[in-house]
């Protein structure tokens, strides 16, 4: 794997897969998945809450698969607006889902109460499943995002 250092311009085709951060669009991927599903399988005692988690799972997902295609497609044409583009989409992504990471830890940590019944008990393991993973999938963002300021520094 290549350094983001040592190159200034994006890469495209295959070679998205093999640089890095661009290889974290994988884990973002999986991450914002799993958060989605986990959090549309539950039931939802707040619409509200559990919408913005929803929201940010959705939007980043989508985003992250539009960025890579266009990456793998080539789009960009070493143009050094695209580096500036995806500074802004994970420093976004990375705002989004740190909300959304935290919402979703004090919904589950307001559902478990003291008592757990069974039925609830399905509910709180999702959660704190979708905590878990929206966690994971800030740091991704997180990382990708200083690591393409570095890109976008040195182009």
């Amino acid at each position: 794997m290549s350094s983001a250092t040592s190159t200034t311009a994006l890469p495209s085709g295959l070679g998205v897969l093999t640089t890095f951060p661009d290889v974290l669009f994988i884990p973002e991927l999986i991450f914002g998945g799993l958060v989605w599903i986990l959090v549309a399988s539950s039931k939802v005692p707040d619409a509200m809450l559990q919408g913005w988690v929803m929201f940010v799972s959705v939007f980043c997902f989508v985003m992250t698969t539009i960025l890579l295609c266009l990456y793998m497609g080539g789009v960009h044409g070493g143009s050094s607006s695209w580096t500036t583009l995806d500074v802004i989409c994970h420093e976004t992504a990375a705002l989004f889902y740190l909300s959304a990471a935290v919402l979703e830890a004090y919904f589950t940590y307001a559902i478990s109460g003291g008592t757990l019944v069974p039925a609830i008990m399905t509910i709180y393991q999702e959660n704190v499943a979708a905590v878990v993973f929206a966690f994971l999938a800030t740091l991704m963002y997180v990382i990708h995002k200083v690591f393409s300021l570095l890109r976008w520094k040195s182009s």
